[in-house]
């Protein structure tokens, strides 16, 4: 779960280059329990974090969801389609070539059908988003979760997928084939669709950051606890049948 507050440029060239690296890695191991040796300092950012929530993304966000909901999901299908060349370059790091050929075809439809992305086409034809991140392709190398981080802008993190948002910044095909206009109007789809999420979960939000007792304790494992079964992709129960409260962290536990 990743609090609202982007894609590779890597390219085919790249993804080949590393086949024989992928073939020899697997999977990191999936951790359990908590690991925050920098909590101090992440308990100060989440502070910040969650004072500019309360200043900036929350009435934004309630001032965004009087926009007439086609207008805001329309926004939401233009930042999905410009996602899009990264998770199928990160899906071609991670040898998942079923995946990146979907998503390359749920682009081309959505962009040549749907109005440049602005409606979903390509879903109700059978084609629907895998989403990735650099930071699962990382995973995927086998690198290690690393220690849990809060993210100034971003929120809960870890250092591995601190790592791999970063990268996605940076590398970012449609930031690096676009400019003036064009570069503003996709960074402006992009944050608005984040201001969408933080007004449709709204209460979830809330109670999150305002409800409960530690807020930094609980945002931390929601991360946690669905950020690793994301990775899994939904296999997050061991092939030997273990309990699943094996994998149950306490949310004011530090390791």
């Amino acid at each position: 779960m990743r609090f609202p507050f982007l894609f590779t440029r890597h390219g085919v060239a790249l993804a080949l280059t590393t086949s024989a690296f992928l073939a020899g890695c697997g999977p990191a191991a999936q951790p359990s329990g908590v690991n925050d040796p920098l909590e101090p300092m992440n308990r100060g950012i989440h502070s910040v974090n969650k004072g500019l929530d309360s200043v900036l993304l929350r009435p934004g966000a309630k001032a965004y969801g009087f926009v007439p909901e086609p207008v805001r999901q329309g926004v939401n299908n233009v930042a999905d389609t410009l996602d899009l060349p990264g998770d199928m370059a990160n899906h071609l790091l991670q040898g998942r070539i079923g995946e990146a050929t979907t998503n390359f075809l749920r682009f081309g439809v959505n962009v040549v059908f749907g109005l440049g992305g602005v409606m979903d086409v390509a879903t109700a034809a059978g084609m629907p988003r895998d989403s990735t991140d650099f930071g699962e392709t990382l995973h995927v190398w086998g690198i290690g979760e690393g220690p849990y981080v809060e993210m100034p802008g971003f929120g809960p993190s870890t250092a591995r997928d601190a790592v791999g948002t970063v990268v996605d910044l940076v590398m970012n095909p449609v930031s690096r084939a676009t400019s003036g206009d064009a570069a503003t109007a996709a960074t402006a789809a992009k944050l608005l669709a984040r201001l969408n999420d933080r007004a449709r979960y709204s209460n979830t939000f809330d109670s999150i950051l305002y409800d409960s007792a530690d807020s930094y304790a609980q945002a931390r494992l929601l991360y946690l606890q669905s950020r690793r079964f994301e990775l899994t992709r939904g296999g997050a129960a061991s092939a030997d049948g273990a309990a699943e409260d094996e994998g149950f962290i306490d949310p004011y536990e530090d390791q």
